[in-house]
């Protein structure tokens, strides 16, 4: 497989990587948010904007995190065939699931949402609540930018197990 694969998905994985250390702090920021919107309530002060910033973060934690973890073997996967196979068996059901699954469904995610996410953007589209946060067309633009993600680390996935199924031992080198 040509050099030039192996450094694009590199390129992916650091981009990944980036991106979901970056969305992992999300985590600390609705801490110190539900810590704020509780004290509020003891003063008996409600924020709305505070309330449903705390969805918009969880949206960033759990999309934007989404391909980072995938690239780590941190998602829900059949285990029962899959530890005890070889390196060359683990890597043909991993090209088999990017190339079969994920890369199908990342696309069918994009095609499907991109209307959706076009009429949002339209009308800059905000909350029903009024005094909400009039960013819900960046929420609805966080799917598109998930199946994008998931899509290119599907790519990378593949490229790392066309690699090992294409070298004799099955191995498949570190990313950079």
């Amino acid at each position: 497989m040509p050099p030039n694969l192996l450094r694009l998905a590199d390129s992916i994985d650091r981009l990944n990587a980036m991106i979901g250390r970056l969305s992992a702090w999300a985590i600390l920021v609705m801490a110190l948010i539900q810590f704020a919107v509780i004290v509020l309530r003891l003063f008996g002060v409600g924020s709305l904007w505070l309330h449903e910033s705390l969805f918009y973060f969880h949206v960033a934690l759990v999309l934007f995190a989404a391909a980072w973890t995938l690239r780590h073997d941190g998602h829900v996967r059949v285990d029962i065939f899959y530890t005890s196979a070889s390196p060359r068996s683990r890597a043909a059901i991993d090209l088999a699931g990017s190339l079969l699954l994920l890369l199908p469904f990342m696309l069918a995610i994009i095609w499907f949402s991109w209307p959706y996410t076009l009429r949002s953007w339209k009308i800059l589209e905000g909350s029903r609540e009024a005094g909400g946060l009039p960013l819900v067309f960046l929420l609805k633009s966080a799917i598109l930018l998930f199946a994008a993600q998931m899509l290119l680390q599907g790519l990378s996935q593949a490229i790392r197990a066309g690699l090992a199924l294409s070298r004799p031992e099955g191995a498949v080198p570190a990313p950079s």
